[in-house]
């Protein structure tokens, strides 16, 4: 996502860069969506996995509307809208199906329609496994009973841990994994402020707002020190804490620099019980300032 928008600046050639720097590394799972620049990251991937498409299992999502100055306008996940954001995503991707196709809950549609839809398009074969992101756990049980679903996708970090409480124990309960994303808090464990050109975190998501900032920091700076004890970096700590939740999650990256992704495919897969409990006790969920979505 970062390489298209949202965060700030973004080169080209240091994306296509981070792309073949994973596929050499032996990362296999690219995250995309058709909204990440209105197309613009799926033409990207597409030219990232130019000859190599065999290499990566490709999951997208889709149904958030967005006009053309780039304002999020709705959501649609209407059957016949579910076919024809994947006929437009075959094209920009350049290939003739995806591995995972995912989307939430559009409010005006029942989720049995959507993941109906999704189930046509596993039939025909342009679609290998049905996925869902940002749903309760009543909305999950009722996408599986219409189709299994192999994968949720959901905010799960050390500072985000409200998945644990529903979530999580009805994907364990039905055997549906989960690729997490904004592991870092989307940079806030890793020191940034989210202030710069085109970045809209300061703007949006509270975490990154006044008061909660600062107090974020402290917790962020915590994470930090118990890292250095460590001997690994706080984004390290930060992605071994996720990746240690469970062999089920799989935490994102969103490097968008070969350096990046280089010190996060060096963080630890399990941490120990001790470096688990003090990261926890540096970070402790209830001290979190702000929510983790955005304000409207």
């Amino acid at each position: 996502m970062g390489m298209s928008e949202f965060y700030g600046h973004s080169d080209r050639k240091a994306s296509l860069a981070t792309i073949a720097a994973a596929l050499e590394a032996g990362v296999t799972l690219f995250d995309t969506g058709d909204f990440y620049g209105m197309g613009h990251n799926e033409m990207l991937l597409a030219e990232g996995l130019r000859g190599r498409r065999d290499k990566a299992f490709v999951q997208v999502k889709f149904g958030p509307q967005r006009g053309p100055d780039g304002a999020f306008i709705g959501m649609d996940a209407r059957p016949t809208a579910v076919k024809t954001a994947l006929a437009y995503t075959l094209k920009r991707l350049g290939t003739d199906y995806v591995d995972l196709y995912q989307t939430g809950l559009d409010p005006a549609v029942p989720i049995e329609e959507t993941i109906g839809a999704i189930a046509d398009l596993v039939r025909q074969g342009y679609v290998r496994y049905v996925g869902i992101t940002n749903v309760d756990a009543d909305t999950i049980r009722r996408a599986y009973s219409t189709h299994p679903v192999t994968a949720l996708q959901f905010e799960y970090s050390i500072m985000s841990r409200d998945m644990e409480q529903d979530v999580l124990p009805v994907c364990r309960e039905l055997g549906i994994g989960i690729t997490a994303y904004g592991v870092l808090s989307r940079g806030l464990l890793t020191g940034s402020k989210g202030d710069r050109d085109g970045d809209i975190r300061s703007t949006y998501y509270p975490r990154f707002q006044g008061e909660n900032l600062t107090l974020n920091e402290m917790l962020a700076a915590a994470l930090a020190t118990v890292a250095e004890s460590e001997g690994i970096s706080a984004a390290q700590a930060a992605i071994g804490w996720v990746a240690s939740q469970g062999k089920d999650i799989i935490p994102l990256i969103g490097a968008r620099t070969p350096e990046r992704l280089a010190e996060a495919l060096a963080a630890p897969l399990r941490l120990s019980s001790a470096a688990l409990a003090a990261i926890e006790a540096a970070v402790p969920a209830s001290a979190v300032q702000g929510t983790r979505q955005m304000a409207h």
